[in-house]
């Protein structure tokens, strides 16, 4: 005889209508969690699922890492800028469900200053000789692919660069991209006021 067995059986008289509905309530979410479970596990991506072997030798299955975060700062203009970084994207065209990929998006900052424009993107766990980066005048695109991490993310940059003008460094799991402003020409013709 179980616990829950014996309780129902001692506590029977004691214990309302209220109760058994209660427990009915409890079996069904337990039910929809693990169906929710089994749909989940469809469609988590290959790389993200492993086994590991316990010290009693049983074996256990693992997904992850799944990332979901944001940033949230104020822009040049006074609005606010939210920028998203994980491999979990929520969706509203698949009726709330989420999008999951085993690439994650770093958590980016980009800082304008003066006449330089700073890319900082946080990439922890990798070696700077698997980052590869690529610029244009207009966006930037960071990306590593190891067995342990997998990250990409596109940035669109607030005005146009020299990309020529690059340095990089990479310490402590922090990437930062400094470019020059492309010079700007003036635009139109003088007039002289007479």
């Amino acid at each position: 005889m179980t616990w829950d067995d014996w309780f129902r059986k001692r506590m029977r008289p004691f214990l309302g209508p209220w109760y058994y509905e209660m427990e009915q309530m409890m079996k069904e979410m337990e039910k929809m969690f693990e169906e929710s479970m089994k749909e989940f596990e469809g469609k988590v991506p290959k790389e993200l699922v492993r086994e590991r072997k316990l010290p009693d030798g049983t074996m256990r299955k693992e997904w992850g890492p799944f990332v979901y975060g944001y940033s949230v700062t104020i822009g040049p203009d006074g609005k606010p800028v939210i920028r998203e970084f994980g491999n979990v994207k929520p969706s509203l065209a698949a009726g709330g469900r989420f999008a999951l990929k085993d690439e994650r998006e770093p958590l980016v900052d980009v800082m304008s200053s003066g006449d330089e424009i700073k890319v900082i993107a946080e990439l922890p766990g990798v070696n700077k000789e698997d980052i590869k980066v690529s610029a244009s005048e207009n966006t930037v695109t960071i990306q590593t692919d190891t067995p342990e991490r997998k990250y990409r993310k596109d940035i669109e940059l607030p005005d146009e660069v020299d990309q020529s003008s690059a340095k990089s460094t990479y310490q402590n799991g922090i990437l930062e991209i400094t470019f020059r402003r492309k010079g700007k020409k003036p635009s139109g013709v003088s007039i002289k006021v007479e």
